[in-house]
């Protein structure tokens, strides 16, 4: 029986950033959804995840949730049986990139979530064309669902994020690297960085895709992961 599927979404995301994933897959797969909301640490929100997930899993994250994948990776390497990082990063965070989240932590705080959210998603975020506005008000209206609390707690796991290059040197299971080619948050560049630290890795840029491939280029995401899944668990 294939082993059950944890999805991880992103910052300021919820289960929606994987509905059509959900919707194509959970068919012949069971797919659980991992909240990447509860702590201020990338390690606590892990910890509090190894608790609840099955006991062996394939792992997929987006964005933040790829980067708390990572975490899991390395602390639980026997019971990831494959992982899947989609625009996300493994590098720690640049100290302009953490200093720029002030600001914005500030705004959130004081009722201004809306105006961070919209500024953030202004340009670099999604590839242009016709999906693009609709994507932007699904990216809205998950921001807004959860609320400034989930934003400070998200900026401040972020800031504090460690580096992964170990981790994914170390990975030897079916490992898949996705990315939108208009992605500016986490760029090409980097997921061929990533792809080429891990030794089975398949490397996937999607066109007309940016930082939410999942929803921008679903069937492209949808099939990429299936083929991810249907990798024998024992690489040569």
């Amino acid at each position: 029986m294939r082993e059950p599927l944890v999805l991880l979404p992103g910052m300021m995301c919820d289960a929606r950033v994987f509905a059509p994933q959900i919707t194509a897959l959970s068919g012949s797969t069971t797919v659980v959804l991992g909240p990447v909301t509860q702590g201020e640490r990338i390690e606590e929100i892990a910890s509090g995840l190894l608790d609840q997930l099955p006991p062996r899993f394939a792992l997929a994250g987006q964005g933040m949730g790829g980067v708390v994948a990572l975490e899991l990776l390395r602390r639980a390497p026997d019971r990831v049986s494959r992982i899947a990082l989609l625009a996300t990063q493994v590098l720690p965070e640049l100290p302009a990139i953490a200093a720029d989240r002030e600001p914005q932590i500030i705004a959130a705080q004081s009722g201004r979530l809306s105006e961070v959210m919209q500024n953030r998603m202004a340009s670099g975020f999604l590839a242009p064309g016709p999906q693009r506005n609709a994507v932007l008000a699904q990216a809205m209206e998950m921001a807004e669902s959860l609320g400034p609390e989930v934003f400070v707690q998200q900026s401040r796991a972020l800031q504090r994020r460690r580096d992964q290059q170990p981790t994914l040197g170390k990975c030897k299971i079916p490992a898949l690297v996705l990315c939108g080619e208009h992605d500016a948050i986490c760029p090409v560049k980097r997921h061929n960085f990533m792809a080429e630290l891990i030794p089975y890795a398949t490397l996937d840029v999607l066109a007309d895709a940016g930082h939410l491939p999942s929803l921008e280029q679903p069937e492209a995401t949808t099939a990429a992961l299936r083929d991810w899944m249907q990798q024998p668990l024992v690489l040569q």
